[in-house]
């Protein structure tokens, strides 16, 4: 039995049609219609999630782990605004979402009608496409019309890059009436350009550019592992002219790659500031964490700088684009790769020799101090097992990975799209129940608490464990400057409190453990990442809130005072 609105059934119908099969559903009365024809259809995955916001990071996850479309489904009004902070997030990190928004009909809207709101783009600013279907589908052109937006919908979440599309479908009352009538509409191919490809001459241009200079640096953004591509870069860092400089959330592995890109930017001086400036810049992928690298190339421009992406974006992070290249980047640094030729030059000597002197430096500074946060992540970081799925949370935890560099055997996940701490845990719970592999996300306190409606769902998989770094308050105010300098610190940037996530867990029953300052941290961390448990597990560690911005403000100036006499002494 599916619902006898055409216009949602037949929307359904193209879905299967189109190899999808999930669908994150939040509860309400005027999305029956999208109720009765997707979680009755058995071909489909209806996931039943109250809270709109976390369902809608949910489905995030899930698209993360599949690599396909998700769709997400709610009831008209301000449940659809709840979907904003994901939709931004998957906007901005390019997964695929599909938005699909039950709606009164325009006679009803805007004269008091309850749950009743402005739906059509209301997301305008942060999707690729927006749609809505025609009420009724009593004509063959209004029904080849509906195929049409529902076929162009499905192809815009994915072409030329991902992203999240929104439908949204007026349905006037009765909304409750089913069918045994089965609606089926065509699902065609997609004629969107797939992929915007710049010939090889152009790749041949670039190459030459390359071949002449003596100092190129390849930045790597947030992006999904890729062996090939893995595999091209190494080859690509072999050159003695080219240094890559990547992050955890890059997904790319191997020691000659610049993993640590905060410890060796804060140890360069006015003195060598020129020798690491690159002339050439090419860069790929999403958000860079780095604030230090963004502030070092805005102001050390590069002559030349190309950006690589499906879609020809230019993304501009460092204020010194010459021209994006729509290729994509694993077929452009193979191409590249094929047309280089070695150039005489120090330059990738020079990052490699800071990458070491600083990772000296680290590891020194980590024997020396007592517990804290950075002392604790690095820990945990390094004692996790090998096919792991890390999920790091905004704000602190996300940055202090940075620092320790990448492992091999393990995905980095966060959600730097936006970088909000809204839905972290919600992203992570999506991904986890898709995969059949550990899962760990590490979160600060606010950031669990702002999203613990993520718990009240009825899919948690144990394979999932959840670590909550509870230094009562947003840490990050505490080591920025400014915050620090205002007599609203704790209250208003901060927010101290002396909440902890006992009774949460409690609530949604999730396998709760501590550790307090004065545990044995290292024992106990062990024993939880190890402990094998049949439903999700939580560890709340507290950490010394005004302890840990001074070890990490301490910590840089360790590193550049270690590295001007390391690096000077020859």
């Amino acid at each position: 039995m599916i619902s006898d609105k055409k216009n949602i059934s037949l929307l359904a119908d193209i879905f299967v049609k189109s190899g999808l099969e999930n669908i994150v559903i939040s509860p309400g009365s005027r999305n029956a219609p999208i109720v009765l024809s997707f979680a009755n259809n058995p071909k489909i995955n209806a996931f039943s999630i109250i809270d709109e916001r976390s369902a809608a990071f949910f489905a995030l996850g899930i698209s993360l782990h599949t690599k396909k479309t998700t769709a997400i489904a709610c009831t008209s009004g301000s449940a659809a605004l709840n979907y904003a902070p994901a939709i931004a997030e998957a906007y901005y990190q390019k997964i695929p979402l599909l938005i699909i928004t039950a709606d009164r009909p325009k006679y009803l809207i805007d004269i008091g009608d309850g749950q009743t709101i402005k739906q059509k783009n209301v997301f305008k600013n942060y999707i690729k496409k927006s749609y809505e279907l025609p009420e009724n589908l009593d004509s063959p052109k209004r029904f080849e019309k509906a195929e049409e937006i529902i076929n162009k919908a499905l192809e815009h979440c994915l072409y030329p890059e991902p992203g999240p599309v929104h439908i949204n479908i007026p349905f006037d009352e009765p909304i409750y009436g089913i069918t045994k009538e089965k609606i089926s509409g065509r699902y065609f191919e997609s004629t969107i350009n797939k992929a915007k490809k710049d010939d090889e001459n152009s790749i041949k241009i670039i190459a030459d550019e390359l071949n002449k200079s003596s100092k190129v640096m390849i930045i790597a953004g947030q992006n999904q592992p890729n062996e090939k591509l893995n595999s091209t870069l190494t080859s690509l860092a072999k050159h003695n002219n080219i240094t890559i400089l990547s992050e955890t959330t890059s997904n790319i592995q191997n020691p000659l790659f610049i993993d640590t890109i905060d410890n060796i930017i804060s140890t360069i001086t006015d003195e060598d500031a020129l020798d690491f400036k690159p002339e050439i810049l090419v860069t790929y992928g999403g958000q860079v964490v780095s604030k230090m690298i963004k502030k070092y190339l805005r102001k050390m421009k590069p002559k030349l700088h190309w950006h690589i992406s499906h879609s020809g974006q230019n993304m501009d992070t460092y204020q010194c684009s010459t021209k994006p290249i729509g290729i994509d980047p694993e077929i452009f640094f193979k191409t590249l790769l094929q047309n280089l030729n070695p150039s005489k030059s120090n330059y990738s000597k020079i990052w490699s020799k800071k990458k070491t002197v600083t990772t000296n430096l680290k590891n020194e500074y980590l024997d020396k101090i007592a517990y804290c946060d950075l002392k604790l992540i690095d820990f945990i970081l390094h004692n996790i097992t090998d096919g792991t799925t890390i999920h790091l949370g905004n704000s602190t935890p996300v940055r202090y990975s940075q620092l320790f560099g990448s492992r091999a055997n393990i995905t980095y996940q966060s959600n730097r799209g936006v970088s909000g701490i809204d839905g972290q845990v919600s992203t992570a719970l999506g991904y986890s129940y898709f995969s059949n592999k550990s899962n760990i996300i590490i979160t600060g306190d606010l950031g669990f608490l702002y999203d613990s409606n993520s718990l009240m769902n009825y899919y948690l998989v144990p394979n999932l464990k959840i670590i909550v770094i509870n230094n009562q308050g947003g840490g990050i105010f505490r080591y920025i400057p400014g915050p620090d300098t205002t007599p609203n610190l704790e209250k208003f940037f901060e927010t101290k409190h002396s909440w902890n996530a006992k009774y949460i867990c409690k609530a949604f029953d999730v396998d709760y453990n501590q550790i307090s300052a004065n545990d044995d941290f290292r024992s106990k961390v062990l024993s939880f990442l190890n402990r094998q448990t049949d439903k999700t597990s939580l560890l709340e560690v507290h950490t010394p809130n005004e302890k840990n911005a001074m070890v990490l403000r301490e910590y840089f100036k360790y590193l550049q005072n270690g590295a001007d006499y390391s690096c000077n002494d020859k």
